[in-house]
């Protein structure tokens, strides 16, 4: 996996929130009324796009992306996505990157929910109307519907090529009969934890450290650039459901002469306010784990050492001085 540039004028539902499109989750591109030039599965793919010179196949200039014939016929192009987890999408990502003389002049995107593959009778909701589109670029698009869907279907006007498609939402969860007794990651993205807000996140994506699955490489978690002056950085997550945090693990798997060199969590149970607001709060949140040695490229397990803080809404993870983490779960019960 490509190491991600983060870009410095993406919105900020791009870090918080999970890529609903990424495989990773289960994501899928079903169909597409045509894909001669790039198949459409291309298109959800979570490395960056790139471009290689000199690089064709048996229908020409390899593309990494989506990418359809010239249309020589009325109507447009469209590709159907199976989201990886039903939920409220809060934002998307129409990335062109390397498409140039091949992109589409504009774009729109329709949402439902269905239970299975969408047919004729499925209802669809346009949360992007048509959008113009340039070459080689990110098209990011606020999404303020409220609605959870399982399925997108994206049309281009009338072909061309999108290289990346993300899909920025929190996945929904039905938690109405959960046990109270079995533990759940109350951290992971796929059950509804996000990112609040990170102070750096040079190298990797701090919801990086809320995806399922272990991390394939550095590209893969949440790494700060090196720090210059006294202090520690940090991330806050908003916890699926509150819950009783009982176990925790932090993952530093591939991060060797970057991991960080300690780490300590607080956590609060957190009513009103804004997420914003919770920055200068978190400072001051009870302690859930004291400072704890950290190794390079290893899993480490914490249970003993937990605080029995009861329920709790969300953590403060903070990583001193500075480095990479891939992945932290935190194992808990649901507050009752």
């Amino acid at each position: 996996m490509a190491l991600p540039i983060l870009d410095p004028n993406a919105p900020d539902f791009t870090r918080r929130y999970a890529n609903l499109a990424d495989p990773r989750l289960g994501a899928e591109a079903l169909e597409a009324s045509d894909d001669f030039f790039a198949p459409k599965e291309r298109m959800l793919n979570p490395e960056p796009a790139v471009f290689t010179p000199g690089k064709y196949d048996d229908n020409g200039k390899w593309m990494d992306g989506w990418e359809t014939r010239r249309k020589r016929t009325s109507g447009y192009d469209w590709c159907l996505v199976k989201l990886g987890r039903p939920g409220m999408i809060k934002g998307l990502d129409l990335d062109t990157s390397h498409f140039t003389g091949n992109f589409p002049p504009a774009a729109s995107v329709e949402a439902a929910r269905a239970v299975g593959a969408p047919n004729q009778s499925t209802q669809w909701t346009e949360i992007v109307p048509s959008t113009t589109l340039q070459g080689n670029g990110h098209h990011y698009v606020e999404v303020s519907d409220a609605n959870a869907y399982t399925h997108l279907r994206i049309n281009i006007y009338p072909d061309g090529g999108i290289a990346r498609l993300r899909v920025y939402g929190q996945p929904q969860v039905d938690w109405a009969d959960a046990s109270r007794t079995d533990q759940f990651d109350l951290a992971a993205m796929e059950n509804g934890a996000y990112l609040v807000a990170a102070n750096n996140q040079h190298f990797g994506a701090a919801s990086n450290i809320l995806m399922p699955g272990c991390g394939v490489n550095l590209g893969d978690g949440w790494e700060t650039r090196r720090r210059r002056e006294p202090g520690s950085d940090w991330a806050i997550v908003a916890l699926a459901q509150p819950g009783v945090i009982r176990k925790i693990e932090v993952d530093t798997v591939h991060f060797k002469g970057n991991y960080p060199d300690r780490c300590t969590i607080q956590a609060a149970y957190v009513t009103g306010g804004t997420d914003s607001s919770l920055v200068t709060q978190a400072m001051f949140w009870p302690v859930l784990l004291g400072e704890q040695k950290l190794q390079m490229d290893n899993q480490h397990y914490f249970e003993s050492e937990v605080a029995a803080l009861g329920s709790v809404t969300h953590v403060r993870f903070n990583i001193i001085p500075d480095g990479g983490v891939m992945r932290l779960r935190l194992w808990g019960t649901l507050a009752s």
